[in-house]
């Protein structure tokens, strides 16, 4: 028997057990933009100005190593041109005509901050700074960072490098799903035997050594962007993104915003992977229509906040499906608003 579905959806709402109502905090941090973001969710936990289009300084490498990683060859070696070790702010210090493996040139990029291994690497796999530039352009938008334009890969001042700090949050949530970023950024340091490269590095981020957890990611400055940093910071096996731009007290600002998220937030499960959220008869009884989650799904959820749940699904079944086809999908609600939502996987059941 041929099992169909319509695209007109019902709305099937289900209340999201309450956690304990406790006020939450107050938090005005010292940064012109701000923002603390689960990474697996991608929900806000706390913003200021977060949609604020401003220059993002050196924290654009993070951008330049994930297009890296997934364009580059760790291996291959890329020589160092005169450009690039004549560049000026923070560098590694490489001399022009060096030979050095992408995967130091990215060691040497996110925990010195390079400006020179900026420019190695974006010459190496684009052939010039400003199509690897493109690349990262062309990376964002299909990543979904829809709010940002590079114009180098190193973020000195230039009129067209800007961001938002959520969509600088969300490229390192993507980011973070990458095992080699992650072993880079949480390094704090790294000798030259360990990988065979031409020289050992420190990582200048205070922020691996101030918050418990912290593991990563990546500092800024410019005279333009002013002080920036961006923190991963893993809290009872989650991990969440929190970014300051354009704020002096970078180290205190992040701190306060990780208690802040701290004290005011408790990861919850929604759901179980496997766990049916929805069944009921369809086409007159003679099938069985059952929604299941594919995976676990914890969200953060604020103490003083009250969260439901709406599981959408088709209103008619008058088009073939498969037995594990995405036919629905959940949404948690919070005052109103979509704090979350994913696909549920479908599942008919014939009598």
């Amino acid at each position: 028997m041929k099992i169909y579905r319509s695209i007109a959806l019902a709305l099937i709402i289900v209340l999201f057990m309450p956690v304990n109502f406790v006020k939450a905090d107050k938090l005005n941090l010292n940064a012109t933009c701000a923002i603390a973001m689960d990474s697996s969710t991608k929900m806000r936990l706390y913003e200021k100005n977060a949609d604020m289009i401003v220059p993002m300084a050196s924290t654009t490498k993070i951008m330049t190593s994930l297009v890296a990683i997934k364009y580059g060859n760790l291996d291959k070696k890329f020589t160092v041109s005169k450009r690039a070790a004549s560049i000026r702010g923070s560098k590694v210090g490489y001399k022009s005509g060096e030979e050095i493996t992408l995967r130091e040139l990215l060691y040497g990029l996110m925990l010195r901050s390079g400006n020179d291994a900026a420019i190695c690497i974006a010459e190496g796999i684009a052939g010039s700074t400003e199509k690897f530039a493109d690349l990262m352009n062309e990376y964002a938008v299909k990543i979904g960072a829809f709010n940002s334009h590079f114009q180098t890969p190193h973020g000195l001042d230039k009129d067209l490098h800007y961001c938002t700090a959520y969509d600088l949050a969300f490229i390192t949530s993507v980011a973070k799903e990458n095992k080699v970023f992650n072993d880079i950024v949480s390094t704090k340091d790294v000798t030259a035997g360990q990988y065979s490269f031409t020289r050992s590095y420190h990582n200048i981020n205070k922020i691996l050594y101030q918050i418990p957890g912290a593991d990563g990611v990546k500092t800024g400055f410019t005279g333009k962007a002013g002080k920036c940093l961006v923190t991963s910071v893993k809290m009872n096996g989650h991990d969440v993104i929190f970014v300051v731009l354009n704020c002096t007290p970078r180290w205190k600002e992040t701190k306060r915003m990780y208690d802040y998220v701290k004290k005011n937030y408790e990861y919850k499960k929604l759901v179980s992977k496997g766990e049916i959220v929805y069944s009921k008869n369809i086409l007159k009884g003679e099938n069985k229509l059952k929604l299941a989650s594919p995976y676990d799904i914890y969200i953060p959820c604020s103490k003083d906040k009250v969260y439901s749940k709406k599981i959408i699904v088709s209103k008619d079944i008058k088009g073939p499906i498969s037995n594990t086809g995405m036919i629905g999908r959940i949404e948690v609600y919070c005052d109103n608003k979509c704090v979350y939502k994913n696909y549920l996987l479908g599942n008919i059941l014939t009598k």
